[in-house]
């Protein structure tokens, strides 16, 4: 068996070379510990990636030189052990014995001295340091530098409730099957139970528990009542004005929740759900067998229709494309240390390579659906402006709605504290 920090710097090692992210590097390692360190050791890795910015501009501080690039399991041991002294409730002097103490696990006994020094430093220099970084914008915001720069020119006016939004603990937000109970009703059952929750503002299927907990436990989700989804995707199934018997194409569809929310709308549909990754597809399908309804689920790439495509049009077309997740870095903190901007400017590319390969897919008169979990404009209103101005039997309705931020296309909404997470959509309808 693994020792929980030992399996924590095995991780964020991992990250630090973009050699995977928590949701691909945890499940595998969880495997290695002990069943009661594992609470701790999610809360490690998530907590270090969250306020990654913040404890790397420590450890530059309190290193006389950088480590080498082969050695990012040391740098990610001093950021283990910084979260551990800042973040959490461990005993100092625990924290930093238990974190110097796996050197020698990683086979680097000549590491010991540094970590202790570094770690005991901080300790001693904190305040001094602190004033050291007080113009550094990444440490600061907590975001890396050029995100907090982009979020700024984007966003001016709501950038503080940004950064605060995406510093939180994400809201743990579930939706309801409604054909199978009522809000009212589903919010009566949990309070019978002790469980807080109350109604999201914006989704009529959503609820938002205090506490976040295993769903598992929750009254009915094994027979499909409930789902684990923010407030802010459960709008897309509403803006694609499902009707009985739809043709639709759910064209990034992995792991699955709007999959079934369509279905659960309106159980007549006849769904594709469509993703390019095949192991993610199991989730798909794991979902949809515990929602209790039922689609044609195809590996495939969206730029590449001719490989998968029957040749008969769809009425709805769902495009929840790749992006850079920045309207959801509070559940996904590892991107505060993977994303680039130079990966933005890809995914514009791949963006308008999925609109322009999949709407000849849409029959006239139909509804393609645009969305992302970016904040972002560029990847966004700008990436539908683009489209529409090369595409002429395609059109942009005006979505009137008492959530989010008007776009020249579509609409933005940004991550609220201790509400919905950033999304935008567009609602493209193609000419008869």
């Amino acid at each position: 068996m693994l020792r929980v920090r030992a399996a924590a710097t095995q991780v964020i090692a991992q990250i630090l070379q973009a050699k995977g992210s928590l949701s691909s590097l945890l499940p595998a390692i969880s495997l290695k510990i002990a069943e009661n360190d594992r609470a701790l050791l999610q809360e490690l890795c998530f907590g270090t990636c969250r306020y990654y910015p913040q404890l790397q501009a420590y450890t530059e501080c309190l290193l006389d030189k950088p480590l080498r690039a082969k050695d990012s399991d040391v740098q990610a041991l001093l950021l283990l052990g910084l979260y551990q002294l800042l973040h959490t409730r461990i005993p100092d002097h625990a924290a930093i014995g238990e974190t110097v103490e796996v050197t020698r696990a990683i086979n680097k006994p000549w590491a010991t001295k540094l970590v202790n020094g570094v770690l005991r430093s901080f300790q001693r220099d904190h305040r001094k340091i602190d004033e050291l970084l007080a113009q550094n914008s990444a440490f600061q915001t907590n975001h890396p530098a050029w995100m907090q720069a982009m979020l700024a020119k984007c966003w001016p006016e709501q950038l503080e409730q940004l950064i605060a939004a995406n510093n939180q603990h994400p809201p743990f937000s579930l939706r309801l099957n409604i054909q199978k109970i009522s809000r009212d009703a589903y919010l009566q059952l949990l309070q019978a139970q002790g469980i807080a929750a109350k109604a999201t503002t914006f989704s009529p299927y959503g609820i938002t528990l205090e506490q976040a907990c295993d769903p598992r436990q929750l009254p009915h989700f094994a027979e499909g009542w409930l789902s684990v989804q923010d407030e802010a995707a459960q709008l897309s199934a509403d803006l694609l004005e499902l009707a009985p018997n739809l043709r639709v194409l759910d064209a990034c569809s992995a792991p699955g929740g709007k999959t079934g929310h369509l279905l659960e709308r309106e159980p007549s549909l006849q769904v594709t759900a469509l993703d390019a990754d095949e192991r993610r597809l199991t989730r798909v399908r794991e979902n949809l067998n515990r929602l209790g309804v039922s689609a044609k689920v195809i590996c495939g790439d969206g730029t590449q229709p001719n490989t998968w495509w029957d040749g008969e049009q769809f009425d709805r077309i769902l495009l929840d494309a790749p992006c850079s997740a920045t309207g959801i870095v509070r559940r996904h903190p590892d991107i505060k240390v993977l994303r680039t901007p130079e990966e933005l400017d890809k995914l514009g590319e791949l963006q308008q390579l999925l609109l322009k390969n999949l709407w000849p897919l849409l029959k006239p008169g139909g509804v393609l659906l645009y969305a992302t979990c970016s904040v972002m404009p560029k990847e966004n209103t700008r990436v539908v402006e683009a489209f529409l101005a090369r595409q002429q039997d395609a059109h942009c309705d005006s979505l009137e709605a008492d959530w989010g931020i008007s776009q020249p296309c579509g609409r933005q909404l940004l991550p609220q504290v201790n509400g919905h997470d950033g999304f935008y959509y567009a609602r493209l309808r193609k000419s008869l």
